[in-house]
């Protein structure tokens, strides 16, 4: 039966929650909000029952594609499993009711798990110390550059460039025009890692950073990377690591001791707190001893046994988030590390690592691997061959949902033509990764034998193909139905 929206069950009068008569004297809104705060005319809100309502929404969910519903092979993003007791952890009441407003002698719980989260994520990563406030990955990136920055500054000059590869997620270039620098594209080389001549042919004492995924976007190891460290260094330049990839190095490396000075740590991709959304997120930023003195303000300090907010670090780069960051995140990143501990920490990346390779195995011969070798925690492949049928990437990933499978991370990274992206993670089990492995080539079977049923997938899911880009420019969501 197809699916109305809510404001289409809706009835004129109809409440579903019958409000207490009044206990106070009545005023008119004007009273308490100025007029000029006041709609002119009703909002134009649903008005259904109660049942109607519960009725709807479980009936929209359970048409929703979710990580308890199936399997999530996005590369890059990431969409992994957020255990539940993350989420009972978070929501009790001395973490969901506190304000950061409150006195400092009312947060000492929150301050120590504050405290205790930057000294475990620094303990990981190898890193002197760190900061919570960043909301995202992305923040965490400017955060790192503005650093970077102030510490150029303060060596009398700030200098001009910020070295990229080719490889480099869409958020790190735009990270690093907003902190007043410009990017220079570094190429790679036919392994898939840093071509080292470039590097070098571009180094100067106008570069202020090597900004750089480790694994990278192909899922490559860099493995010249103590290397590219050295020859930075002696230039005056800092490293800065992406550290979306962070999932696939526990207990394994720690970025601080292969010569990294900053990296930003994406807690939804590494540590399992909630992506999706826009947030609310978290991406707390690690520096190095070089670093420490820039710091976003306040730091959570210990003294006399007590925990404090520090403001006093004339060199900060100052806020970058309102309060002290998104408390909820790193109550359940915290939850998640001292339910692994050490040794299960490593076991995560061990098993990302083995899915990778093995669903990588399944699906070598046939489809092509732009960059030979072992993956680490994802791999790339092309979909080039379904251009023989006339046919595309998006194609065979909108046809994956008929199938039942969540299509993987596609057009990415840009240097691999028709780049499939695939991370299986290291919660998936070897049948669900079989599952998806037959899919993907029974897809591939079907553009031979079939392509135009492919061509105008998807045929069983709620809502059939849209025009994406009509889409995007004219977003109206009145005019498509549920079928």
């Amino acid at each position: 039966m197809p699916e109305k929206l809510i404001f289409e069950l809706s009835q004129p009068g109809r409440r579903a929650v019958p409000m207490p008569a009044l206990d106070v004297p009545a005023k008119p809104l004007s009273d308490i909000i100025p007029s000029k705060h006041l709609r002119q005319t009703p909002a134009r809100l649903p008005e259904v029952g109660e049942l109607e309502t519960v009725r709807h929404f479980v009936r929209v969910s359970s048409m929703n594609y979710h990580i308890d519903k199936g399997f999530y092979p996005l590369g890059s993003c990431t969409m992994k499993y957020n255990p539940l007791v993350n989420e009972t952890v978070a929501r009790l009441d001395g973490f969901a009711n506190v304000h950061p407003m409150q006195p400092e002698e009312t947060l000492q719980g929150a301050l120590y798990l504050m405290h205790e989260l930057i000294r475990m994520l620094c303990e990981i990563v190898g890193m002197k110390t760190a900061t919570l406030q960043p909301a995202a990955g992305a923040q965490g990136e400017l955060t790192g550059l503005m650093m970077i920055r102030a510490y150029h500054e303060s060596k009398g000059k700030p200098r001009k460039f910020v070295l990229i590869p080719d490889s480099a997620h869409g958020t790190n270039p735009a990270s690093v025009v907003i902190a007043g620098y410009e990017t220079v594209q570094i190429p790679s080389n036919r392994e898939g890692r840093v071509d080292l001549a470039a590097l070098r042919e571009k180094l100067n004492d106008d570069v202020a950073a090597l900004m750089i995924t480790n694994p990278n976007t192909l899922g490559l190891f860099e493995t010249q990377i103590e290397e590219i460290s050295r020859i930075v260094h002696e230039a005056g330049a800092l490293m800065y690591m992406d550290g979306a990839n962070l999932n696939a190095l526990l207990g394994l490396v720690r970025p601080g001791d292969i010569g990294f000075d900053v990296m930003h740590i994406n807690l939804h991709k590494t540590f399992s707190t909630p992506h999706g959304g826009g947030g609310p997120g978290a991406g707390p930023v690690a520096v190095g001893s070089r670093l420490v003195d820039f710091l976003p303000v306040p730091r959570v300090v210990k003294k006399d046994e007590r925990f404090i907010l520090d403001y006093d670090y004339p060199k900060s780069v100052g806020k970058v988030h309102s309060f002290f960051g998104n408390f909820g995140m790193m109550v359940r990143a915290y939850a998640y590390i001292l339910m692994h501990g050490d040794r299960g920490l490593k076991r995560i990346s061990e098993n990302a690592i083995i899915n990778a390779n093995y669903l990588l195995s399944r699906l070598a011969s046939h489809f092509r691997l732009p960059y030979p070798g072992a993956a680490m925690h994802e791999f790339v492949v092309t979909g080039e061959k379904l251009r023989t049928f006339g046919l595309r990437t998006t194609d065979l990933a909108k046809r994956l949902l008929d199938h039942g499978v969540h299509a993987p991370t596609i057009y990415f990274p840009l240097i691999v033509r028709e780049a499939i992206m695939i991370e299986p993670t290291e919660t998936e089990s070897r049948e669900t990764l079989e599952a998806f492995a037959e899919a993907m080539i029974r897809v591939l079977k079907e553009a031979e034998e079939n392509p135009e049923m492919v061509r105008t997938a998807p045929h069983t899911t709620p809502v059939g193909r849209l025009d994406e880009v009509k889409a995007v420019k004219e977003l109206n969501i009145n005019n498509f139905s549920v079928n």
